[in-house]
């Protein structure tokens, strides 16, 4: 039975530009991958080709032998993506917008002992989204995107302009999933979530290449300049 599992000559256009000009990278359940960039490398466009917001110019997305860019019910059902910003309904409480992914059932459950636990989001159920704080929204966000229980999670530089206190809460429920088997894509110079992946690939010219990151912030700052 084919179990491969890997990203495979992905490529995408806009008219004459190509963005992405064959991307390929192995994926392995239980690890966290950061794809590092300099702005306009095509990292967003990456993950939402990947999430199927946007339509692939050509490769595969293979998970567990299925190639998720063809088998989008399939997809539907393993990956979830969290982009930049914060997609809520800001009328509406926290937990009236986890209701719109959740059923009653699954939502209980996991603020008592599942995701939306670890991510804290019980503290503010009755808050209306629009009066959070960016690091709740963030968390509130990745709480609806977990709710089909995803094998892959996208996620979009996810700790951006948060406070120490909010990164290391949301760094704790990302090692949760992966510690269930979970594998996190993620676009990101956060020195913190980059420490914590277990590889780092550099996106240039529409390509990626392995970067061995030792913590060194000043020498990936030079490489992205020159990339």
């Amino acid at each position: 039975m084919d179990e491969r599992s890997e990203l495979l000559n992905i490529r995408k256009s806009y008219g004459k530009k190509e963005v992405l000009r064959g991307v390929s990278l192995p994926l392995e359940r239980g690890q966290s991958i950061a794809l590092a960039g300099a702005n306009g490398s095509g990292k967003s466009t990456l993950l939402r080709l990947l999430a199927g917001v946007i339509p692939s110019g050509g490769g595969e997305f293979f998970w567990q032998g299925a190639d998720l860019l063809r088998e989008r019910a399939l997809a539907r059902k393993k990956v979830a993506y969290v982009p930049q910003g914060t997609p809520l309904i800001d009328e509406l409480s926290a937990r009236d917008n986890l209701r719109l992914w959740y059923d009653k059932e699954a939502m209980e459950k996991s603020l008592s002992e599942g995701m939306l636990r670890q991510l804290g989001v019980g503290d503010f159920l009755k808050t209306p989204a629009g009066k959070l704080s960016g690091g709740m929204r963030k968390r509130l966000s990745i709480g609806c995107a977990m709710s089909g229980q995803p094998e892959i999670l996208l996620l979009d530089e996810p700790t951006a302009a948060l406070d120490l206190v909010c990164k290391q809460a949301l760094l704790d429920a990302f090692s949760l999933f992966r510690q269930q088997g979970g594998l996190i894509l993620m676009a990101t110079h956060d020195l913190l979530e980059l420490s914590g992946c277990d590889r780092v690939y550099l996106l240039s010219e529409g390509t990626v290449s392995l970067y061995d990151y030792d913590g060194d912030a000043r020498r990936l700052a030079r490489v992205l300049e020159g990339a």
